[in-house]
This record gives structure tokens, sequence and C-alpha cells, in this order.
């Protein structure tokens, strides 16, 4: 909604001093948000300004910033009965731990933001993706998408035009390994192997594909997943992928590109920054949506979110503090139009912004990538908490490992992938 870009400084104002207004249920204590490391990390230091500055009556705010890995440092402090009454972090964890009985669910929330406008505001079908049996396990904030890049000067100094589909794909790689380049470069240390993972999961949903059937099973050895597989093992067999992405991590990846090594990579939308260039003038641009081989288009997305805990002393409070939490990446003066979230906007009036419409390879990502783009769970329409397991889990990373080791079969590397997930579908609870 237009109003939605001004609804930030009032909010701002008022919560940098206390709300004007309670919950009204003469509940005390602290309402604590906590969160994982965003973008640079200076959205988490404005973070901790605002949050500890909110009061709501006898409810104040507290923050914690996480580290290590965000499942097991909640899981750990709930099981303790503590916890955040507002937490972010890893798209799929809302779902696991609201099948532990710890989600407070935001349908009083969602009803909230379908009168005041701001649902309305949302690009669509992402609140759906949000929802279980139960009701709705969060409130989106933005998406993580995983788009196709390239070095416009890599590309001309070999001739080729930029990829539509996977054939143009192939010969543009082919094309710069005449003139000594990688054509693809990703990262797949086990440490840190999510752009390897993303890569894997990126092609087989460009091609119609995914680890889920429709009924959420899972279904590695789809025809369209070995389809996809055996095209990325003939870019590695040709030579054409960076022989270290295999032990890669991503700043790795950043190299690389950065030192014109590479021509082509799947990457996150902050990419050029990462490896510091201008989104606007520099060499890596982010290419349209390629077509798999039967006309298929698409890739991997994260859908970013906040969920509330059960673990609150006031219901009302944790709800009201969510509404204000989610309000502070829009507007003229948000996270999003400060260029500190890392992330893909998802509400019309902060795409609208002049901050976002600059960056030409943002507004491309939007346009095109964010509607082809899904969860992991693909061909199943709704996100589970299994993915919470199986995304840049054991089973993934051994599977892009020998992909990029170029000595597997598509259907070896698959069925590895299959027996590792296989009990993390639609029908797993936590």
């Amino acid at each position: 909604m237009a109003g939605a870009a001004g609804v930030l400084p009032v909010l701002l104002e008022a919560c940098g001093n206390s709300s004007s207004s309670s919950s009204g249920s003469g509940a005390s204590g602290t309402l604590s948000l906590w969160d994982g490391e965003v973008g640079t990390g200076q959205l988490n230091t404005e973070a901790k300004k605002l949050v500890t500055a909110y009061k709501d009556g006898n409810l104040t705010g507290g923050y914690e910033l996480l580290t290590g890995n965000i499942y097991e440092v909640i899981e750990a402090a709930l099981a303790a009965n503590k916890g955040p009454t507002v937490a972010g972090g890893y798209a799929y964890q809302a779902f696991q731990f609201a099948d532990q009985g710890d989600i407070h669910y935001a349908d009083n929330v969602v009803a909230t933001m379908q009168k005041n406008g701001q649902y309305a505001d949302y690009l669509p079908g992402l609140f759906p993706q949000m929802k279980t049996s139960k009701g709705y396990v969060g409130i989106p904030w933005g998406v993580d998408t995983r788009a196709l890049w390239y070095n416009k000067s890599l590309l001309a100094k070999a001739g080729v035009g930029v990829p539509t589909d996977w054939a143009s794909f192939l010969a543009a790689a082919k094309a710069l390994k005449k003139i000594g380049v990688y054509g693809y470069v990703t990262a797949a240390a086990s440490s840190n192997s999510a752009y390897g993972t993303h890569t894997l999961a990126a092609f087989m949903i460009n091609n119609g594909g995914g680890m889920f059937d429709e009924q959420g099973n899972a279904d590695c050895m789809y025809d369209r997943n070995v389809e996809a597989v055996e095209y990325l093992l003939e870019l590695v067999k040709g030579g054409y992928v960076d022989p270290g992405s295999a032990s890669y991590v991503d700043t790795d990846v950043y190299t690389e590109l950065k030192n014109g090594k590479a021509g082509m990579a799947l990457a996150n939308p902050t990419i050029p920054q990462e490896c510091g260039t201008d989104p606007v003038h520099g060499d890596l641009v982010v290419m349209s949506p390629v077509k798999g081989p039967h006309g298929d288009v698409g890739t991997i997305q994260y859908l970013k979110n906040y969920q509330m805990y059960t673990k609150t002393p006031s219901i009302a409070g944790s709800e009201k503090f969510m509404i204000w939490w989610n309000e502070l990446f829009a507007g003229k003066k948000g996270f999003f139009a400060q260029g500190i979230t890392a992330a893909v906007p998802v509400r019309k009036s902060v795409i609208a912004l002049p901050e976002i419409q600059a960056d030409p390879q943002l507004v491309k990502i939007i346009k095109e990538w964010v509607p082809v783009a899904k969860p992991e769970s693909a061909r199943y329409p709704h996100i589970f908490s299994g993915l919470a397991t199986v995304d840049n889990g054991t089973a993934m990373v051994q599977c892009i490992q020998s992909i990029l080791g170029g000595k597997t079969t598509a259907t070896a590397a698959l069925q590895t992938l299959q027996n590792g997930i296989q009990n993390y579908g639609a029908s797993y609870k936590a």
C-alpha cells in the first residue's frame, strides 16, 4: 500500500523512546528479539539500538545476536525454558519449532495486517507459504533468491552472448574456456557449501524438478532431476567448472569472480557488493532466468521471516512487538532503504523506493527471478519442517561434492541424496 512507506518514521521515533500505548494486559517483562547476522551486520547494530529502547507499558525490549547454528542455539534455549519472544534466522526454522509446539501462530498478526492494508502491500503468494494446517508460523520480510550472474566483460572478450537456456549456457562456458576462464564457479566445502547445494537445487527446479514430489515425498530420482545432474556433470567433465569449487567457501567464489578467473555463477542478490564491484556500472550482471531443455524456468529461493514463540510475558505484547518490528523494514528510512538487509524486498511500497530502483540488478531479480523461484519443497506446494534438516545438510553436500568431483553418475549422486533425505518429507515431524 502506498501509505506503508510513510509509517516508519513515526514508528521509529515513537519506539525509540517509548510506545504511546501499552498492550493493556498489565504484563511486565522482556520481549526479546533473537536474530542471526543480517547482511554485513549493520542491521544487527541498528536493531539492537531500536529493540533495547522499545517500551510498551511494563514490557521492554531485549536483543540477542545469535552465532553458530541458530537451530541448535534456539533449541537449547527452549529446552532450558528460555528462548526468544521473536526470532529470525533460517528460512525453515519456524516450521521446525512449530512442530515442537514452541511457535505462537501469527494469525492475529496477519488479520491485523489484512485490516490495515500491510498484507496487500506484499508480493502475491508469500504469506500462503508461511501457513500450515494450524496457522501462520511467521511473517515474511524478504526473500533470498539465487540468480545466475555473468561477467559482461569476459563474455564480450569470449565473443559469446548472454545465455538464455542450457544450450547457450554451455556454449558460453565453452567460449570462456577458450580464453582461459572457467565458465562456472561455486562453493561446496563441507564447512561452507551453500552455493554448491543451491546450485544442485536450483538446476533441478530450473528443469521442472525438485527433491520432493507433488505429495511431499522425497523423489530425487525423478527424471528431470537426473537430467539436471547430467547437465551439471557435462559442465564439470568438460572442464568448464572451476575445479576448486568442491572445496571452495563463498569468499573463494567472490575472489574468483573478482579476479576474472570465472565468468558465471549462481549467487545471492548482493554478489556485486560481495565482490567489491558496483551493481550499476560493474562487470557482474544478473542474467534473465534461463530455460531448461523442456522450457522450464526457475530457481531456489528462501523466504526470510520472523516468528513468535510461546514463551512470552504477554501474547498481546508479542503480537504488537512483531508488527512493530516487521514495519521497520519498510519506509523511506527503513532497513531496505538503508541497504543493510542483503535481501530482496517483498513489499510493493519498498520496491518502489528510489534506493531500490537505483539498483538495476536488484530490480531485475525482483521482476524476473522472484516470480519463478521456489523453496526446496519445489513440486510440493507447501514448506515443511523436514526442509530444515535437508537444506544444506549432509546428503546435499555429499551429492554436490560428488558431482563437482566428476567421477560419479547422475543416478549414483542422486541415490545418495535420496537415501539421505527420504525420511524428511512433508509427513516428517521435528
